[in-house]
């Protein structure tokens, strides 16, 4: 029998409508940002791997966050994967794919959202057992159009559609019914992150979770 390679991954997106998608610049910010998000009614957390704090940030979160269901984002080889795996994430992402990320998922506790846009990529992927994936850039790509032209002949295949969605287009993409959540960055915005405004953040988060 084969292997599920991603394995609590429909848990976890359906745990709340919106994944924050956070880009942590300075890792004090990380657990205060994290606790505000959760407290806000949004626990699936996605740190992105872009800058040098992202994997001691993960570390703290993951240690000090209740509640906080935490993964790593812009996954893009092996290499990352396994740091994934070593600090105990709960899913990592990738913006797309490779034949060289996919093999090393194969073998990793970590089950893997790998992106797909095309519908040959989304095929690929729904052939090594990826039945849910991310769908990156989404406005860029062609938004809500696109994607749900994909559902009818793909409907085996759940998108986690992120970049450029803002709280106006979000309940459009919600309504598709090959949406299982989305990624966003609107409710943690660089100006509130960096006058450490965590209430307004919470806020923000509050929002988002009533979109589902």
């Amino acid at each position: 029998m084969t292997r599920d390679v991603q394995n609590g991954v429909e848990a976890t997106l359906k745990a709340a409508p919106v994944v924050p998608v956070m880009v942590i610049d300075d890792q004090a910010d990380a657990v205060p940002l994290s606790r505000a998000l959760v407290k806000g009614g949004l626990p699936v957390l996605e740190i992105t791997l872009r800058t040098p704090t992202a994997l001691d940030s993960i570390r703290a979160i993951i240690a000090e966050v209740e509640g906080a269901i935490v993964g790593a984002g812009t996954v893009l080889d092996a290499q990352k994967l396994a740091a994934c795996e070593k600090l105990g994430c709960a899913f990592a992402v990738s913006p797309g794919s490779s034949p060289k990320l996919l093999d090393a998922a194969q073998d990793s506790a970590v089950p893997l959202l790998p992106g797909g846009v095309t519908a040959s990529e989304c095929m690929a992927l729904l052939e090594r057992g990826y039945r849910f994936q991310k769908f990156f850039p989404a406005e860029p790509a062609g938004g809500v159009a696109y994607l749900s032209s994909l559902a009818s002949p793909l409907p085996q295949i759940m998108f986690c559609p992120t970049g450029g969605i803002t709280p106006q287009s979000a309940p459009s993409y919600l309504k598709l019914p090959n949406v299982i959540t989305l990624g966003g960055s609107w409710m943690a915005p660089k100006k509130l992150i960096a006058a450490k405004d965590w209430a307004g953040i919470e806020a923000l988060a509050r929002e988002a979770s009533k979109l589902a």
